[in-house]
């Protein structure tokens, strides 16, 4: 079936893609940032499953409030109906016993959403992190200017240095992108079976700020495929050539 996202896959294209990150730049702060991605994956895919299951000691406490609840509006009902009819009851009593049934069903409410507003904040606070990594893998990008190819003229002494070739440029907007892209499947792993509105258009909007910065860094790319078409190729044929043998 292919219907639902695969919490061991997604982690193995993680694994794969920070392995790639770390061959081509060791040294660089994106393999860094591809290794934390890593382990956000499993952090995930735990609490996806943590928030996809129910939670047996709530829903217990919940069964035992409605018994007490039932028990005591009971209680009330037997005390006021005796001998076949319904006796005259005093209005202080009558009163009290309002108030318990009040508030047996302010228990019986909170803890009905108890479960799902825990499960709520987990999942909100996994998604928080996901959308930080998502502002980090594109800090990481933005002084990797394809402008810098084009015209070194234009560099003043605080610019950043620029040592990567056409080539390396696009492979590591290509990384930068594929990173984007798992970020947003691994939010929407965390609610996959959680249908709650809230978690869901946090999601929405982790899945939009990824699709806007990976569309941006594809703007960068197209710019260096553009300007430097032919070593971009070379390097390309080069490398298959060289994995080929």
């Amino acid at each position: 079936m292919y219907r639902s996202l695969d919490a061991d896959k997604i982690i193995v294209t993680v694994e794969q893609l920070s392995r790639r990150i770390h061959e081509r730049f060791p040294e660089s702060g994106l393999s860094g940032v591809s290794k934390d991605l890593l382990a956000l994956s499993h952090e995930s895919k735990r609490w996806a499953w943590w928030i996809s299951k129910p939670n047996w000691k709530i829903r217990a406490g919940q069964i035992l409030v409605a018994a007490l609840g039932a028990s005591g509006f009971l209680v009330l009902l037997s005390y006021a109906y005796q001998n076949g009819g319904f006796r005259s009851i005093d209005l202080g009593f009558l009163e009290a016993g309002m108030n318990v049934v009040v508030i047996f069903g302010a228990a019986l409410v909170f803890v009905l959403s108890l479960e799902k507003r825990r499960k709520r904040d987990r999942a909100l606070s996994v998604i928080h992190e996901l959308r930080s990594i998502a502002h980090v893998i594109d800090r990481h990008q933005l002084s990797k200017d394809p402008e810098g190819l084009v015209d070194r003229r234009a560099d003043t002494p605080s610019s950043p240095k620029r040592v990567m070739t056409a080539f390396e440029l696009t492979r590591y907007y290509d990384y930068s992108s594929e990173m984007l892209s798992l970020v947003g499947k691994l939010a929407a792993l965390c609610v996959q079976e959680f249908d709650d509105p809230v978690a869901l258009a946090s999601v929405t909007e982790v899945e939009t700020l990824t699709t806007g910065l990976s569309r941006k860094i594809w703007q960068k790319a197209m710019i260096v495929h553009t300007t430097h078409p032919r070593e971009v190729h070379e390097a390309d044929t080069s490398r298959k050539s060289t994995t080929t043998n």
